[in-house]
Order: C-alpha cells, then structure tokens, then sequence
C-alpha cells in the first residue's frame, strides 16, 4: 500500500510549503461539505494531502467545522495517516508557549457536533481507548525534534465546544482536579471520527498561552496568540515537512489495528442495515460493509 499523508491545518496553516505539483480539488462528501477543498501534492515522492480545518480565511468556527465531511473526504482522496495540527492552550508550566505537544489521550468536552458516522440503521461502536497511533505519532515527535522544535511527547488534550475561552473556575478544574495538560477546541469529535474511519491519526499540539489559571498571565490575549501562532505555523510546516522521509512511500498495515478498526465494530446485522446510511458509508467503512 502507498503512504498518503493527510494533514489537517488547524488555525493559522492553511497550505503546506513545497509540495510538488499542488492543486486544489473539490472534494464532495454525503455528509455535507468539507471546510474547503483539498490541496494534492507530493512531497518527497510521498503523496500529501492538506486541509485547512477552518477553511482559508479561517472562516468555519470550531463548533461549524463538518468534522464527518472532512475526515470522510480525506479518506475519499486516499489518505492513509491523519496528522492534526492545531493551536491549544497550555495547563503546564513547562509546557510554554511555542512548545509543540504530542497528545496522546483526549477528554471530550464538546457538545454541539456530529461525533460518529453510524446511527439508527447501521449501528457501530469502535474503541476509543488509544485514540492517538502510536507509530503516527512517533514520526511527529522525530520530526518536531529533528526541527528543532521543543516538543512533549504525550498529552491529555480538554476539548472544549467554545467559542470563548475557558473560566478561571473552570481552567483550574482542569489542571488541578482532572489532570489535563492542553485545552484546544478542534480535536474531538475529529479523533474519534479517524478512528471510526479506520485511519491512523496523530494529534500535534502547538501552544500560544497558558489559557487563564496561570497567575502571572492572567486572561488569554488574543493578540498574543496570534503572534505567536504566527511562530508556531512556520515551525508546524518544517515538521510536516520531515514526514515523508520518516513514513516511507511504502505503508504496511498500522501494527497498533487502526486500519482495522471497524474489523468487529458493526452491530447491526445486514439485512436490517439502512441501504441509505449503507450507501453514505461506501468510503469510510467500505471495507467491511
């Protein structure tokens, strides 16, 4: 099988530098339409696909980002690997502002999105124990080091549905009483959504505050944020660029079962299956319906 690597540009990455032969596409998806359309490229000789989560311009909000349309059509454009970069607050005092993290484990606070693709009709339920790929995001880690970037491998990551940043109250219940390490609003249900697809994902989180609960920071500053997202974008796509050459152009099957995900995951028995949702699902479950 041939590597192609998604990447999902969270706020202030809307393209990949340098890939070769690269061309927008509109991708359509029974769920809806994606955020934007889909940039192709190569890189390295690996293919590469891009999408900007927000759309260009960053005009979706976390709460109206498709999260099915989007991560159904990366798997209509053949992608193999997910890696999710996007801009979080930070809980820790050594993780700063600028620091990439490598989240590993997610508390889903959102309620106001679309989290699986089966329903009434096709039932499925997919373990979400793990929900990162361990092989996936070993090869960010490397590539975040290799670039110099100052990178913390493993993360709790607080979904929360937003707009608005965080309460005091709230942030201190985060850090203190649940353990989380970053605050972001875009991962979930987009993880989850991966792993009912039956593909690999890997989630890089780029800090650019200390969210509200830090006492010499006081309140998130936007403007600060954005400046240092602007920082944080230029190293995001030195790392997306290291990539191909740590995954290969040639991909086995994933040793951890995320490409097999769905192997025991319908409950619903066929002839009492919706043709209709059935027919939704030729790309992300087609494997096994």
């Amino acid at each position: 099988m041939k590597t192609v690597i998604g990447v999902m540009g969270g706020s202030g990455i809307y393209e990949i530098d340098g890939l070769e032969n690269a061309e927008w596409r509109k991708i359509d998806s029974p769920f809806g339409a994606p955020s934007d359309d889909l940039l192709f490229g190569t890189l390295n000789s690996v293919k590469m696909v891009f999408l900007p989560r927000h759309g260009r311009g960053h005009k979706q909000s976390p709460s109206t980002v498709n999260y099915r349309a989007n991560i159904d059509a990366m798997k209509r454009a053949g992608v193999t690997d997910v890696i999710s970069v996007s801009a979080c607050g930070s809980f820790r005092e050594e993780m700063a502002p600028g620091d990439f993290v490598i989240v590993d484990q997610f508390i889903d606070r959102t309620f106001a999105r679309e989290k699986s693709f089966f329903g009434s009709g096709c039932v499925a339920h997919v373990s979400v124990a793990h929900p990162t790929c361990p092989r996936l995001s070993a090869a960010c880690l490397e590539a975040a080091t290799a670039e110099g970037i100052t990178v913390h491998n493993g993360g709790t990551y607080l979904a929360m549905e937003g707009p608005q940043f965080s309460t005091l109250a709230e942030s201190k219940m985060y850090r203190e009483s649940w353990g989380c390490d970053v605050i972001g609003m875009t991962n979930m249900p987009e993880a989850k959504l991966a792993r009912e697809a039956e593909l690999c994902y890997a989630s890089v989180a780029m800090i650019t505050d200390y969210d509200s609960w830090h006492p010499d920071h006081g309140e998130v500053d936007v403007t600060q944020i954005i400046a240092t997202l602007m920082g944080n974008s230029g190293k995001a796509k030195g790392m997306v660029a290291r990539l191909p050459a740590l995954l290969g152009a040639e991909r086995e099957l994933c040793p951890h079962g995320c490409d097999r995900a769905l192997e025991y995951a319908i409950m619903t028995q066929d002839p009492h299956r919706d043709p209709e949702l059935v027919a939704k699902l030729d790309a992300v479950a087609g494997r096994v319906l």
